[in-house]
């Protein structure tokens, strides 16, 4: 069994803490950096970018379209062939339909819940914990276990990264956070200023603010050169057990993450060829998810794609057609890259929301009379594309309406035992210490999709 260990605050912590605050960081910023250290023994050199559709997209309107169900059931719109015979989806998808070759089409994952809270924990973090009424996260989220089991790729970037910003049910970050883990493994947000963008959102899209500061960072450096040396002497003079020795690398780290190339060159949008952010979209959707696969490239080993607004409770067919095409477009152009730049291998892509919608439209909301469907956790979508894994199959199914599984029922946690498992990262025997310090497994069951790895 490896048991994790977390340790608390140390003099040694609070006096690095001190140190990056006089090049012009807070606590919260020197945090995120200690996760930016050495790569983690053990892990592969594969990375995920997960695009996480929040507020729950439809099954029928994507990955699992009922084609022979009544009307009602079926929704307004058709099916489409895709490049591999016998896999159908949504004919709002014929992008997408190109890769299906790449891509593991998941359709009988179910938990048994239609509260948003209850469902994006479970999802994000294998288990049940957060409701509606309680929404204090309660395990910590993949993104944030897989930045501490596995730690960066590379040097001078974090982990684990939003885009624009990580979030769940407009909780930041929601349970895609770190809960008990502590602070250093919560994801790096790009961009808080602006977040939870729509489809067919215009609004102008802003380099990263954090970009702002490297441009003066030469200077602020410079000026408090002094500053920093007295400091660091005065360290060295209170730590007369030889703990600060290490702290010549971690404000080279510090230095480094402003810097270096590193940051500069994966958030640079600019040196991308037009034509492929074209081929993402130039919308919010398209420019983040082409921004991700900028971050793996560079050595992030997680990487959180926001794409909100599913909840469709009313005019789904509008919602559709609005969200549906630019989904489309930045899956295929990501797809389609990766495959180009030799990445897709080392890259395991995961689509999926909190849960899938209901089988029968209704009659709209109050005010909105126009049919939509509403929250259904018992038959949902994922897909996983890349990575190593198998592309090209249907694993599961659901009845011929929808309802629930009928083949292979998967579970969340069979989800991230299968994401795990492609990182290298030995699940089974992982155990994290809890806020009162009790061991907790990284899941609780689960099992790893054996027929797409």
């Amino acid at each position: 069994m490896l048991t994790v260990t977390k340790p608390g605050p140390t003099r040694r912590t609070a006096l690095k803490a001190g140190a990056l605050g006089a090049l012009g960081f807070t606590a919260a910023d020197f945090l995120k950096l200690k996760a930016a250290g050495a790569v983690k023994k053990g892990a592969s050199d594969k990375s995920v970018i997960l695009i996480w559709l929040d507020g729950g997209p439809s099954q029928f309107e994507t990955y699992d379209p009922k084609p022979n169900a009544p009307s009602e059931y079926r929704g307004p719109f058709g099916d489409i062939r895709t490049n591999v015979p016998g896999i159908r989806f949504s004919d709002m998808l014929p992008l997408q339909a190109k890769h299906a070759d790449k891509m593991a089409v998941i359709r009988s994952c179910a938990h048994t819940t239609g509260d948003h809270f209850a469902a994006a924990h479970w999802m994000l973090t294998g288990r049940f914990g957060s409701t509606s009424v309680d929404k204090a996260q309660k395990s910590p989220s993949i993104g944030s276990c897989v930045a501490k089991l596995a730690g960066p790729k590379a040097k001078g970037l974090p982990p684990y990264i939003g885009l624009p910003a990580a979030e769940s049910v407009y909780l930041y970050p929601g349970y895609q956070g770190a809960a008990y883990l502590g602070g250093e493994y919560e994801p790096f947000q790009v961009n808080m200023k602006q977040k939870y963008l729509a489809a067919n959102s215009k609004v102008e899209i802003k380099p990263p603010p954090f970009l702002d500061g490297l441009e003066s960072a030469q200077d602020r450096i410079s000026g408090r050169a002094s500053l920093l040396q007295k400091l660091d002497g005065l360290n060295r003079e209170i730590d007369h057990t030889g703990s600060m020795e290490n702290m010549d690398i971690h404000q080279q780290n510090a230095i480094e993450m402003v810097l270096g190339s590193n940051a500069r060159e994966a958030f640079d949008m600019e040196k991308e060829d037009p034509k492929l952010r074209d081929s993402y979209g130039r919308g919010p959707w398209g420019h983040y998810t082409l921004m991700a696969r900028r971050l793996v490239e560079n050595g992030v080993r997680f990487v959180t794609v926001d794409m909100p607004h599913w909840d469709n409770h009313s005019k789904i067919k509008t919602a559709m057609e609005t969200r549906l095409p630019v989904l489309d477009l930045a899956v295929s152009g990501l797809m389609q890259d990766l495959s180009d730049r030799g990445l897709l291998d080392e890259t395991l892509v995961v689509i999926m929301g909190e849960f899938g919608r209901t089988p029968k439209l209704n009659q709209g909301q109050p005010g909105i009379p126009i049919p939509g469907r509403d929250h259904w956790g018992q038959s949902m979508s994922v897909i996983m594309a890349g990575g190593g894994i198998k592309g090209g199959q249907v694993v599961g199914a659901t009845n011929k309406l929808g309802e629930h599984p009928i083949e292979r029922p998967l579970t969340p946690a069979d989800v991230l035992a299968t994401i795990y498992h492609v990182l290298g990262i030995e699940w089974k025997s992982v155990f994290l210490p809890d806020f009162t310090g009790r061991p907790i497994p990284l899941l609780d069951g689960g099992s790893v999709i054996d027929e797409i790895v």
